[in-house]
């Protein structure tokens, strides 16, 4: 089928106060910048939103630099519990999981889940799930994940939360993060969709539930997609990413919402970021921390925000 409209993407790795310099600044602007390019030929193939936010999760989930499958940080209890979901925004429907388990890609069951008439699932009823559809068992866990939980543990666990990004010189820093990967598609046809993967904060009391399987967190219909990363409960609090949607909605430009619920959040003294694209191809993201970890394509270039002023908001695309 031939493309009507240039496809547009952007996705996120996260956010957090620092990226410690120059090393950590240029492998994870490698990362992003790959997975964007290679999403992106995918989507110039002719794929569709959800088929490209799919395989970007996965390929985000599959980088263990990031908190969201391999790589994903470990509750209080040493146990990691992984949350993601899917809004098609041409259906108006989302589908997702929280707190699973033992898989490698989050994603693909939010995927499935999208025809399903129960369409999300918590830690007992996803593992049957992964069971029913003999998804292999998989551990996720990493050894910088591990070293990071041991350390905390013997410090009693004085940390809010764990690192957004899995590398050596950011665990020698302390340096705080708050991890989610997120990816938010307008495809060649015109079609919006967002997904949104994590494994928590880290260290978190059992059964905590992230704000990514949520609304609130991750969002979409047929005039724009939202995806959230941050600390969760400020997310919940703001129900940021539905909150963007529906003043898009409801007549407002993406980058006028996007700022508006930026300014409010901040004044709220809220601590996140998120992506987003309009059903016009215009892509906005915002932070109220140091650093968004985001990349994107705008149909002509690839571009990121990792070296983005820290006093700003919101920028566009």
């Amino acid at each position: 089928m031939k493309l009507e409209i240039k496809p547009k993407l952007i996705i996120h790795g996260g956010a957090g106060s620092s990226l410690q310099g120059k090393g950590g600044l240029i492998a994870v602007r490698n990362a992003l910048r790959k997975i964007v390019d290679s999403v992106y030929s995918q989507l110039l193939m002719g794929i569709n939103a959800t088929e490209a936010v799919v395989k970007g999760c996965q390929m985000l989930e599959d980088e263990p630099r990031f908190n969201a499958g391999t790589g994903s940080v470990l509750q209080s209890d040493g146990q990691i519990r992984m949350s993601a979901a899917i809004m098609d925004g041409n259906m108006g429907r989302f589908s997702g999981v929280i707190n699973v388990s033992r898989i490698k890609n989050p994603i693909t069951m939010a995927q499935f889940l999208q025809t399903s008439s129960d369409r999300v699932l918590s830690d007992y009823g996803a593992a049957e799930l992964a069971r029913e559809l003999q998804f292999p068992i998989y551990n996720p866990l990493t050894d910088l994940r591990l070293q990071e939980w041991i350390a905390e543990r013997q410090d009693n666990f004085q940390k809010t939360m764990a690192g957004v990004v899995a590398e050596p010189e950011m665990a020698e820093a302390g340096s705080a993060g708050r991890g989610t990967i997120g990816v938010v598609v307008l495809d060649g046809y015109g079609k919006l969709a967002v997904g949104t993967s994590t494994g928590g904060k880290g260290f978190e009391r059992i059964g905590r539930v992230s704000d990514s399987a949520m609304p609130a967190g991750n969002y979409a219909n047929k005039f724009a997609a939202v995806s959230c990363t941050g600390i969760g409960e400020d997310i919940i609090d703001e129900c940021l990413a539905a909150k963007v949607v529906v003043r898009v909605t409801d007549g407002m430009t993406l980058a006028t919402a996007m700022e508006k619920s930026f300014i409010e959040a901040n004044n709220n003294h809220r601590d996140f970021g998120a992506i987003a694209i309009d059903s016009n191809g215009n892509i906005s993201y915002g932070k109220t921390c140091e650093v968004l970890l985001s990349a994107y394509h705008d149909g002509n270039n690839i571009g990121d925000t990792l070296e983005w002023h820290n006093q700003e908001l919101t920028g566009n695309r």
